[in-house]
């Protein structure tokens, strides 16, 4: 008989767990040409060394994920998504893969592009919106107020109008809700409990924390977007696609929920958080924020602002993108995986590996960037003032996985930031600094902070 004593038992498991580790990888192959990076504990990996309030500081060490660092990623970047997450969005668009995410892709692009994004009708709806957010700034005549969920809900409109040809107020307890929802999943989703889950989901599954929070959100938002497309399917009418959930319904029945959990989520959070951080970098900067204005009164005066006036301002389409780059919104992007086994760079990357294309590392690079930790729009400014494009600035990611709304984002951040600060002069409250530390979660978002909003003459 043998005696199986556990301590040995357990001991024997960890030293396999890191031969195996150490020396091949997922698909038995020997790793030893595998991009270099710390050495990787067993079972683990390198977690414990992982920054957890700002992950992308430490990714460039992981050996567990390769990140593709640097201006490379424009070419080199994965084309395909195999996380599946917390919110199980395996299907939609973000979080899907293969076969099933190309199709997700084209139809919401196509779709998109049908009911406004990138015409004239969709800029109509963002200067309305414009106006009703003007309004809700104007109402605190110059006192102090916090703005996140007043810009969310602007900017969350815009895209609910595409997806069910409507608008919300922004006090409706319903809206409120669905923002507070994705505000609360975005700021926690790297929690460590939800790292752990995601490294280990069937024995975190049932433990108490911040994923469970997420897991309780995720199922309200389903749940919402399931009674609003029963209601939708009520009322379709085969011959008259009103908005994209008639189209989906029409063309394309599977994934819905996910998708435009997807999309709502998405179209309200970079765009709004990329607004805020430039309100925020405008009190910081008032000379900035001056000659933002200054140009805005001799190219449009009081006149509403039209997307085509943005050729014209070449001094505000630099602030608003080195905005984009300072405020660098998504600095992991979402984690890819390769297709196939490659070569990058003479190392050996075996398929199925996950790849976190890190945009932070362009976003900051010193041989495109003369001041990469600064606030700085001559970063994308000639020596005689003109705008210039730099090929390092891509805060909507590149190849086939780019934002698939980032042209609607950037006509609404140009429409948004004009407006507001063709209206009002922004300020810090009295005796107040400007603080431009971050809060970490899916993206980087300005530290909790009031504004304050003066009418311009």
């Amino acid at each position: 008989m043998f005696a199986f004593d556990p301590v040995s038992i357990l001991l024997s498991i960890i030293v396999v767990l890191f031969l195996i580790n150490t020396f091949y990888d997922r698909n038995g192959k020997s790793n030893k040409n595998f991009p270099p990076g710390p050495r990787p504990l067993p079972i683990i990996g390198n977690f414990h060394i992982l920054d957890k309030r700002r992950p992308f500081k430490t990714f460039q060490e992981v050996i567990c994920v390769v990140v593709v660092d640097g201006n490379e990623m424009k070419t080199h970047q994965s084309q395909e998504n195999k996380v599946l997450t917390l919110f199980g969005f395996h299907l939609g668009i973000i979080f899907a893969s293969g076969e099933n995410w190309k199709v997700m892709r084209r139809f919401s692009l196509s779709t998109l592009r049908d009911f406004g994004m990138g015409k004239k009708v969709i800029e109509s709806a963002i200067n309305e919106e414009c106006d009703s957010l003007v309004e809700v700034f104007q109402s605190y005549k110059g006192k102090p107020f916090e703005n996140t969920f007043k810009i969310n809900a602007a900017v969350a409109n815009i895209i609910v109008s595409i997806l069910l040809g409507r608008r919300f107020d922004y006090n409706n307890p319903t809206f409120l809700k669905l923002m507070r929802l994705i505000n609360t999943n975005v700021r926690i989703i790297q929690s460590p409990m939800v790292v752990l889950y995601n490294m280990f989901p069937s024995l975190v599954r049932w433990l108490p924390g911040t994923h469970q929070t997420i897991f309780k959100n995720v199922k309200e938002l389903q749940t919402f977007i399931r009674e609003t497309f029963a209601k939708h399917k009520e009322e379709l009418d085969m011959n008259d696609q009103r908005n994209l959930i008639d189209a989906f319904l029409i063309k394309q029945k599977e994934n819905l929920v996910n998708l435009v959990a997807n999309l709502f989520a998405a179209g309200m959070e970079t765009t709004s958080t990329t607004l805020r951080w430039g309100i925020l970098l405008m009190m910081k900067y008032p000379e900035i924020q001056k000659k933002v204005q200054h140009e805005i009164h001799n190219v449009i005066g009081s006149s509403q602002p039209q997307i085509d006036h943005r050729k014209e301002m070449p001094y505000t389409d630099a602030v608003i993108h080195e905005i984009q780059r300072f405020g660098n919104i998504v600095p992991n992007n979402i984690p890819h995986a390769t297709t196939q086994d490659v070569m990058f760079q003479g190392y050996f990357i075996p398929k199925g590996t996950q790849v976190i294309p890190l945009l932070s590392s362009v976003l900051q690079d010193k041989e495109y960037f003369e001041k990469p930790h600064e606030f700085y729009p001559q970063h994308f400014l000639d020596a005689n003032g003109k705008f210039v494009k730099n090929e390092a600035f891509m805060p909507f990611s590149a190849g086939r996985r780019s934002c698939a709304g980032e042209n609607l984002a950037k006509v609404e951040l140009f429409l948004f930031f004009t407006r507001l600060m063709q209206k009002f002069t922004f300020q810090p409250p009295p005796g107040v600094d400007v603080d431009l530390t971050s809060v970490s979660g899916i993206t980087l978002s300005p530290s909790a902070h009031e504004i304050c909003a003066f009418p311009r003459n």
